[in-house]
């Protein structure tokens, strides 16, 4: 069996995120057909319960504590070594003698790198015999940017700043592996338009959803208000473009919803509220409820998926877990890029205030239906884990070949 170095910028496990979601289905994925050295950090200490089960999948593997507050501190030398800030945030001296050990003392075939600042533990060190494949799955860099222009002084300059190094940090990692990989076609195409001059090694995948376990077929108890109208937003409540849609939506849209339906609420699912977002739950109809055991009631009996994302890059997952469990949706355009649209159901997208609104207003009074069940057959259809992993797998194997 061949060997793979994994390097993930976060634990894959529990797939409870984005992110975390995709780590763990590639690292499931590959230990069925590598032996895995997997190498992480710890960024939540509630995660280190779950470190067994993730060595269980691996050959060996390295797994760090990274304290976020610290890290941060000690990304500020970036500002002196003219790096982005993101790249020693994620520097660990531990997790570098590792990797050189393993890639000195073991035959690796191949390396896949999980999230663009994991590529630095490599950057320099892969002959030409190491197939290498980096999953930037989307293109972070332009995320700063977007923060930028929704931030002041200071932290506007700090922001504009980390997207501009970042993307020059992102072109170089891209121009040492053989394949750079992104999560969609439209993810794909518009790094080709920052980088042109290696166009010919980025290319794309598709993200996945396990349609089993999120499947309308299953039952649960029901969490919300015995009649209530729900309009329920997931998603981890400490990042960014989170906390901003959850601010927009809750404060610009929802009391013009209300306004409409005596029995609405809107409910705010997802772990580590920010002071922001607990801020929320004062308002009337509106509750917040940090992390839960499952989200799956959640979105099972709501009435309405709303993904009101302002700032988004790649495919949102929340998007296609809830097409995987035949819910309407309402949401922006950005939440809606690179998913496949399949005749027949077309998710409510909207885009300013009174657009979304109105929006929620037709879906929860019958005027507009969407055909939920041709949502989940094209979510069975397109985004089938194993199917669209295969094509990391074969770029691993062959590369672009």
């Amino acid at each position: 069996m061949n060997s793979i170095l994994y390097l993930v910028h976060r634990l894959p496990y529990p797939p409870n995120k984005g992110d975390k979601i995709t780590s763990f289905n590639l690292l499931k994925y590959l230990s069925k057909r590598y032996k895995v050295y997997l190498g992480c950090f710890i960024d939540d200490t509630e995660d280190w319960q779950y470190s067994e089960h993730v060595e269980s999948f691996c050959e060996e593997s390295c797994i760090v504590d990274l304290k976020p507050k610290k890290a941060k501190i000690l990304s500020i030398r970036g500002l002196f070594t003219g790096e982005p800030l993101t790249i020693p945030y994620y520097r660990n001296k531990q997790l570098h003698n590792w990797v050189d050990k393993i890639i000195e003392q073991n035959k690796i075939d191949s390396v896949l790198i999980f999230s663009g600042a994991m590529a630095q533990y490599v950057s320099g060190k892969l002959d030409d015999n190491i197939r290498s494949v980096l999953d930037l799955e989307d293109v972070d860099s332009d995320k700063w940017r977007l923060y930028a222009k929704d931030h002041q002084w200071p932290m506007s300059w700090l922001y504009k700043r980390e997207s501009e190094r970042l993307l020059a940090f992102e072109k170089a990692m891209a121009d040492e592996f053989d394949v750079t990989v992104l999560v969609s076609k439209e993810e794909a195409d518009f790094f080709k338009e920052l980088a042109p001059d290696l166009s010919k090694k980025i290319v794309n995948r598709v993200q996945g959803v396990d349609s089993e376990f999120f499947s309308p077929e299953l039952s649960y108890e029901n969490p919300y208000p015995e009649n209530a109208l729900v309009l329920t937003f997931t998603g981890a409540m400490d990042y960014w473009p989170n906390i901003n849609a959850a601010v927009w939506f809750a404060e610009n849209i929802f009391p013009t919803i209300k306004q409409q339906f005596e029995h609405v609420y809107f409910y705010i699912v997802g772990m580590n509220p920010s002071d922001e977002v607990k801020k929320l739950a004062e308002k009337e109809a509106v509750f917040v409820t940090g992390g839960v055991p499952d989200v799956r009631p959640y979105i099972a009996h709501s009435t309405v998926a709303v993904v009101p994302l302002r700032l988004a890059r790649g495919i949102q997952n929340k998007v296609l877990e809830a097409m995987a469990m035949e819910k309407p949706i309402l949401a922006t355009s950005n939440a809606m890029q690179g998913i496949v649209q399949p005749t027949g159901f077309i998710p409510l997208v909207a885009d300013d205030e009174l657009s979304m609104a109105k929006g929620a207003v037709d879906i929860l009074s019958g005027k507009i239906k969407q055909d939920v069940k041709v949502g989940r057959t094209c979510v069975l259809e397109h985004y089938n884990w194993d199917t669209n992993l295969r094509r990391i797998e074969l770029l691993l194997k062959d590369g672009l070949s």
